[in-house]
């Protein structure tokens, strides 16, 4: 029996870290988010909650590696030899789910593994599918992402950049597609990530307890009225996130009709010099954010509005800062920046 979660759109306050998620819903390729904050602020809730407006997506039935019919060169081996026996391809049509990675996972059980033994005695690649094989074409979550190995955490941003996953033992290599959403949560009081691997997260949200007393209140009312009656409660909100869903599943369809003119691209630029950002990873993420901004909001241009909606969420984790010492988003310098332009 599934467990049934707490809605999504129940979920009082915490604006930057929903908007960060869906726009990676929208996008995935604007390279996932990691949530930052202390214990106790939703963040897990939040995250897990996300299985309820998760849009549909089509796979190839039966395959293990979840493979999308609709991107031939990003077949599995399996996948493809049907297609080049001329085999059709059935298709199913499955929610997008999240997948959640143990912190115990061993480099085997997230990346999958080649049996040598079967290999050397008939010949054949049998491969047995890790949690990327599960992972693709869906929301991979990692809680305390800060705690686990630093080559697991590699492996995962490895793949999410490049969306295959490769794997080879004693000379023997197999590859699948593994696209997915990278989402990490993480109390930096237990320890904080590289520089490196920060950079590679497309989206950084500093999660904080709301102070209002309004707000608190109303997290409480909602959260006990969900524990007293899980099924009505999900249901009361079953409308809301069939709409939610639906907005996210047209957001992703338009996202890559979604246009930006050479003053925006300008604005990005002056943005990041501005800020002291390093690198081009940031001006690309930026520019990505804010055509799935525009496009959740139902528009084909990107404004000003959606770059000042998503520049603290791609700029703040990149920012120099000294140790010990907090990276303050200067909303300030980013108006100055948006209005030179």
């Amino acid at each position: 029996m599934d467990k049934l979660l707490f809605p999504f759109v129940s979920i009082v306050g915490q604006e930057d870290m929903k908007k960060a998620l869906l726009l990676n819903i929208v996008d995935p390729s604007i390279g996932g988010a990691l949530l930052k904050g202390e214990k106790g602020t939703a963040k897990s809730t939040t995250v897990r909650s996300l299985a309820q407006i998760l849009p549909f997506r089509e796979t190839v039935e039966g395959c293990p590696f979840n493979c999308d019919p609709n991107k031939p060169d990003a077949l599995c081996p399996e996948c493809a030899e049907k297609v080049k026996q001329g085999k059709q391809l059935q298709v199913a049509k499955n929610r997008m789910r999240v997948v959640e990675l143990p912190l115990s996972a061993t480099e085997d059980r997230v990346a999958g593994t080649l049996d040598i033994e079967h290999v050397l005695k008939t010949g054949e690649k049998k491969f047995e599918p890790g949690v990327l094989a599960q992972a693709n074409g869906n929301l991979l979550y990692v809680d305390e992402v800060n705690l686990l190995d630093d080559h697991i955490v590699d492996l995962l941003l490895d793949s999410a950049a490049m969306g295959v996953n490769y794997v080879e033992r004693e000379g023997v290599s197999f590859a699948h597609a593994a696209r997915f959403i990278l989402v990490g949560t993480m109390n930096p009081e237990e320890g904080e990530l590289r520089p490196q691997l920060l950079d590679r997260f497309g989206l950084s949200v500093d999660v904080k307890g709301d102070k209002d007393m309004d707000v608190r209140m109303e997290v409480v009312k909602r959260r006990v009225a969900f524990d007293m009656d899980p099924a009505q409660y999900t249901k009361s909100c079953k409308d809301e996130s069939d709409k939610l869903m639906e907005r996210l599943t047209q957001a992703r369809e338009n996202v890559f009709k979604v246009s930006a003119d050479d003053s925006i691209i300008k604005a990005i630029v002056t943005i990041t010099t501005s800020f002291g950002i390093d690198g081009h990873r940031a001006d690309i993420t930026m520019l990505k954010a804010a055509k799935a901004n525009a496009a959740l909001e139902g528009r084909k241009e990107v404004t000003k509005d959606d770059l000042r909606a998503v520049a603290a969420l791609v700029l703040s984790h990149r920012m120099r800062r000294r140790p010990f010492e907090e990276a303050a988003f200067d909303t300030e310098e980013l108006e100055r920046c948006l209005q030179s332009i």
